[in-house]
């Protein structure tokens, strides 16, 4: 009997070791829910896990992701969005409320393991015009505050996940890296705290942005394979500027005193549609760079010690506001449904995987009618109104759809639109121009999508002038495709 027992333990015992040895672990991202169809969570989360992912960001505390989350092994990181800081910070009860409701329930009712509460989501870009400065630092406060009440003071950290330009540098090497100068204070009130109560500092940093916003940034400095120019800082060479964004980030902290805090990279990556630089190849060539650091467990020249680094992000988000750029909607590895944008080795050799389980709507699309004509008068209403209810990202200049012609582009955006409202009965009539087809008008990089069935939307609007000016509407694409529309009419 003893023997038996002892081959069971080692037959138990290879077993875990062989899953170990299989699955990567380690890894982190991002998982945003501004999606027409999400996907289902509990297929989420096994795309998260099948993946290798063990850490996940959420930007809210959304009930179905955390439900799923829970006795999942994944560790959790719950946001909590601007809009409430004004709340949050002017009421400890209202802190209390909100610990209890979406960190507390979660943790005791259903096994989520939640580690972290980031207390909005970079508050103080310029962007925001100090809106959020007085705000936030008070509800940080009255988040621990509440998070020690409920006896989790030690399991879960508050922080503030902040973008790259709280910090800064005059000398425009990392050495000289400062707080930027207009919250200097309040930043080191900030650490401090964060310091105090064992809980890391979080930033965000974004190669793509600072390409994409500086046409005479050095485009190989974006990525990992030592092919820029290097840039010398003393007995330091920065090949990329991940790496020397972090330690300009690291020498704030070093100057103001805080050399010893940890710090989270809370989101990088690389977006694959929207604009010229977005795209699968350049996504795949940093993300993968991205992933191959992780996996080394060393990070930059003066800082080798690996921090968490949330990639951003999981799944495409196609209600995401345009206002940064159409790339937006465009962060994830895999797209809205789940499936594979570009290979990537995720560790070990280890490539990532699709989900699986995921139900379409039937197999047809909305296009242009055959019949139809170019220079009809409500072409280009219909379209317009089309990619104010529908994401129409992936036509703008550049993009995965950019090169359509004007007939295609009208046919694209009518699919978007009949897809995002559930292809409901009517949903593909616009004045005699449209028709439904089984026949799929994707063409090379241009996917024409069909939607989750999870019958989880709205009815279809009524085309009132007064409900289109309650969507997003990226501008530059509804240009885009009614220019192609007039170009082929005269």
């Amino acid at each position: 009997m003893g023997n038996f027992r002892s081959l069971s333990w080692l037959l138990i015992l290879s077993v875990i070791l062989e899953g170990v040895t299989l699955e990567v672990q380690g890894l982190a991202i991002n998982w945003g829910s501004r999606s027409s169809h999400p996907l289902p969570p509990n297929i989420a989360v096994r795309l998260l896990k099948d993946n290798g992912f063990d850490k996940v960001k959420l930007f809210e505390a959304d009930p179905g992701p955390l439900k799923a989350l829970g006795h999942s092994g994944i560790q959790v990181m719950v946001g909590i969005p601007n809009e409430l800081l004004i709340p949050l910070s002017s009421s400890v009860q209202a802190a209390v409320n909100w610990v209890s409701q979406n960190v507390s329930t979660f943790i005791s009712k259903y096994g989520v393991d939640i580690r972290y509460v980031a207390v909005g989501n970079e508050p103080f870009l310029k962007a925001y015009k100090d809106m959020y400065v007085k705000t936030t630092f008070p509800a940080l406060q009255n988040i621990q505050a509440a998070l020690i009440k409920a006896g989790l003071g030690q399991q879960v950290k508050a922080t503030v996940p902040l973008n790259g330009d709280v910090y800064q540098t005059d000398s425009g090497l990392p050495s000289g890296g400062d707080f930027r100068s207009d919250i200097r204070t309040l930043m080191i009130s900030i650490v401090k705290f964060l310091r105090n109560n064992g809980a890391p500092l979080t930033v965000n940093i974004y190669p793509f942005l600072s390409l994409d916003a500086d046409p005479d940034f050095p485009f190989e400095y974006a990525f990992f394979d030592g092919k820029a120019k290097p840039v010398v800082d003393g007995s330091i060479t920065y090949t990329n500027v991940l790496d020397a964004n972090f330690d300009t980030l690291m020498a704030a902290l070093e100057k103001n005193g805080f050399g010893s805090t940890p710090v989270i990279i809370g989101e990088v990556g690389w977006p694959s549609d929207g604009t010229p630089n977005a795209n699968n190849q350049n996504a795949r060539r940093f993300n993968q760079g991205l992933l191959n650091r992780i996996n080394s467990g060393k990070f930059s020249p003066k800082h080798p010690s690996m921090p968490d680094i949330y990639l951003f992000a999981f799944i495409d988000e196609d209600m995401k506001s345009v206002d940064p750029g159409n790339f937006e909607r465009h962060w994830g590895i895999f797209y809205y449904d789940g499936s594979i944008k570009y290979p990537l080795d995720v560790g070990n050799g280890k490539n990532l995987v699709a989900a699986k389980g995921v139900k379409y709507l039937s197999r047809h699309w909305c296009v242009m009618a055959p019949q139809a004509s170019l220079s009809d008068p409500n072409l280009p209403g219909a379209t317009s109104y089309a990619c104010s209810y529908a994401d129409c990202t992936s036509l703008g200049y550049g993009s995965s759809c950019g090169n359509l012609d004007a007939k295609s582009n009208a046919s694209y955006a009518f699919n978007m639109y009949y897809q995002t409202m559930d292809q409901k009965q009517g949903s593909c009539s616009f004045n005699n121009l449209t028709v439904l087809t089984v026949i799929d008008p994707s063409q090379g990089s241009c996917r024409f999508e069909i939607m989750i069935d999870n019958k989880t939307h709205a009815k279809t609007p009524s085309r009132s002038t007064s409900s289109r000016g309650k969507h997003v509407t990226s501008l530059l694409v509804l240009l885009h495709v009614i220019a192609l529309i007039f170009c082929c009419m005269f």
